[in-house]
């Protein structure tokens, strides 16, 4: 069966969205990575190309293949979800943020193949590959993500950004919903 027929099959009749349902979800799909690779595409000078395979009212699942240039710090707006990783690593930086100040980073850690890890509602990282093997990962996210917010740690600004750009500073004006300047901590 076609991966997205299964994700649609598994994601639109999902009765709980909690997190550990979720993951439960994601992994009873068992996508490999041969499923995924008809999706994945040049990310043409941004960190990764994304493709959504499924969104509804309470969920989306993307696909993103990398390029070996880190996103930017983000949060996921009012969503939470699951990153798989589905080839290669990823090196990850969890921020803190208080109120109207720039993000600190906490920790960086890395994810390697195969592993499955959280991205909590209102919560900061940034992303990128790791190492040689080409970087490929799969999301969940409920709901989908709106509001998301990019942070600028150089200018010491933030955006929020449309649903349709990914995790950097957008280039079009179109995307930038709301931008915020941020005080240094």
């Amino acid at each position: 069966m076609e991966v997205n027929k299964r994700i649609r099959e598994k994601f639109s009749g999902l009765k709980s969205h909690q997190p550990d349902d979720l993951k439960k979800a994601l992994l009873d799909l068992d996508v490999s990575l041969e499923e995924l690779e008809e999706f994945l595409h040049d990310p043409d000078g941004k960190p990764y190309y994304r493709q959504m395979l499924y969104e509804d009212d309470h969920v989306e699942v993307i696909v993103m293949n990398w390029a070996d240039i880190a996103c930017a710090p983000h949060d996921h707006g009012h969503s939470s979800g699951w990153i798989q990783v589905m080839s290669g690593n990823t090196k990850q930086t969890i921020y803190k943020a208080k109120g109207d100040e720039l993000p600190r980073p906490l920790f960086t850690e890395i994810k390697e193949k195969g592993k499955l890890f959280f991205a909590p509602k209102k919560g900061i990282h940034k992303m990128g590959s790791q190492g040689e093997e080409p970087l490929v990962t799969l999301h969940l996210y409920s709901p989908p993500i709106r509001g998301m917010k990019v942070y600028d740690l150089k200018t010491c600004a933030a955006c929020v950004v449309s649903s349709d750009c990914g995790a950097w500073w957008p280039e079009e004006q179109r995307q930038r919903l709301e931008e915020i300047k941020l005080q240094r901590g």
